[in-house]
């Protein structure tokens, strides 16, 4: 199995600073336990999973141990994977999630995203499966 798949580096300007995540984009769904072996092959904090569906991208995270239902430094990541390699030329990218829909607005070099506010535990929501 052949995918495309960036390392990037959010919140930081400089190679090996910020948060790494891994950003792997999908022509469609693969088996949760391919998704889950591929993020533990990857041995970072989170791997963020794109599909295209219609006019937005929907977007998974799994770490090493489990999925999440949420994580902003890979959603950040993977907007600046669309932009910088995938040719992403909208200012706006809109990803649907298990979190709902989450909006990142592209502005230069800065990527802003607006998070839901409310997690179960103020960080992300774990998904036990």
């Amino acid at each position: 199995m052949k995918l495309d798949l960036y390392q990037i580096n959010a919140f930081s300007y400089e190679p090996f600073g910020g948060n790494p995540a891994a950003v792997v984009f999908l022509e469609q769904w693969l088996p949760e336990t391919i998704m889950q072996r591929i993020a533990q092959e990857n041995a970072l904090a989170e791997t963020a999973f794109l599909v295209i569906e219609n006019d937005h991208f929907r977007i998974r995270w799994f770490t090493p141990e489990i999925e999440m239902d949420l994580c902003g430094h890979a959603t950040l990541a993977a907007a600046y994977a669309l932009v910088h390699y995938r040719g992403y030329q909208h200012h706006m990218v809109h990803f649907s999630s298990a979190s709902g829909d989450l909006k990142v607005l592209i502005k230069d070099n800065p990527i802003y995203s607006g998070l839901p506010l409310t997690t179960a535990n103020g960080i992300g929501i774990a998904r036990n499966h």
